[in-house]
């Protein structure tokens, strides 16, 4: 196994404390406990740096880099001050169209069945089963099946039913959604010298999409964030992000089109120089294990992974 390999941890939320519906998530302690290890065995990197190093072939032993996806204030509130105590840097691919109080379809699915009320939601008229909510596991259970039947719908009807779960809920006058970053929240992180990467405008799955809608959504999602922050965005990472289920190989020229220098998929594996090197679908992973030798065992079975590339 090659030294010379570059490792990209994604995120997406450091809660402030356990939720006691998803014990896997990542909190701020556990976050800590992870950057610590990260320092203490990896070489952590910023990803400009990273990929220009990849191409040239001067990547340091157990490369790693950190990045978050989506947009969560909590990535301002508590993984920040956790990266700067560290002295480690993270790229934050942001979807701008939930700044400023957005919601994603999947926190108004979780929101409305964390707070549904009684033993049972029934929502077979919508396609679905009458989903039993006794229990965290059941409620846990019923979340992860309404996700996975509405996750590949159009984005209209995707939308449309996540607020109509929300409204039968009983949800519709009181939300425990996350909060989305401030426009302020956002320039906070950019300001503290952390990465800003696009993450298209209101995070669809591109290959659900015309061409022409997809190229929109990538290109206004860059051109905001070039006009809040006065910087070039040259990083994009695709929704979802699985090759040849999320985004193709048109995806991928589109991204190319638009000026980016580099983009991120989902596809678990690492990224090595050489001949196979495509700076246009670099893999990640997500480190959910929370104790120190699974964490640091995940690393290294990743480090195995061949990357799958959309084709």
């Amino acid at each position: 196994m090659s030294g010379t390999e570059l490792s990209i941890l994604i995120y997406h939320r450091v809660l402030a404390r356990p939720d006691p519906l998803f014990p896997g998530e990542v909190d701020r302690a556990l976050f800590e406990r992870q950057l610590r290890l990260l320092k203490r065995f990896y070489t952590v990197l910023p990803l400009p740096v990273a990929v220009q190093r990849l191409q040239d072939g001067s990547l340091p032993p157990r490369a790693a880099c950190i990045t978050f996806d989506d947009g969560y204030a909590d990535n301002a509130e508590h993984a920040l001050p956790l990266l700067r105590q560290y002295g480690l840097h993270a790229t934050f691919f942001i979807s701008t169209g939930y700044l400023n109080g957005g919601q994603m379809w999947n926190d108004r699915v979780i929101d409305a069945v964390r707070q549904a009320p009684g033993a049972s939601l029934d929502l077979r008229d919508l396609g679905l089963d009458c989903l039993p909510l006794a229990s965290l596991a059941q409620r846990r259970a019923a979340i992860e099946h309404v996700l996975a039947h509405l996750k590949y719908l159009p984005f209209e009807q995707r939308q449309r039913l996540a607020v109509e779960l929300r409204r039968r809920a009983g949800g519709a006058t009181r939300t425990m959604a996350p909060a989305m970053l401030t426009t302020a929240q956002l320039q906070w992180l950019h300001t503290a010298g952390m990465g800003i990467g696009a993450h298209t405008v209101s995070h669809p799955i591109l290959a659900a999409m015309s061409d022409r809608a997809a190229r929109n959504d990538i290109a206004n999602g860059k051109r905001e964030l070039e006009q809040l922050l006065q910087a070039p965005m040259t990083l994009f990472a695709y929704p979802n992000g699985k090759a040849g289920r999320d985004y193709g190989p048109a995806h991928v020229e589109i991204v190319k089109s638009l000026g980016f220098t580099a983009a991120l998929a989902t596809d678990w594996g690492v990224a090595r120089p050489g001949a196979g090197l495509d700076l246009f679908q670099l893999p990640r992973f997500t480190p959910w294990d929370r104790g120190r030798l699974a964490f640091l065992w995940r690393l290294r079975q990743n480090r195995r992974q061949s990357p799958v590339h959309a084709r």
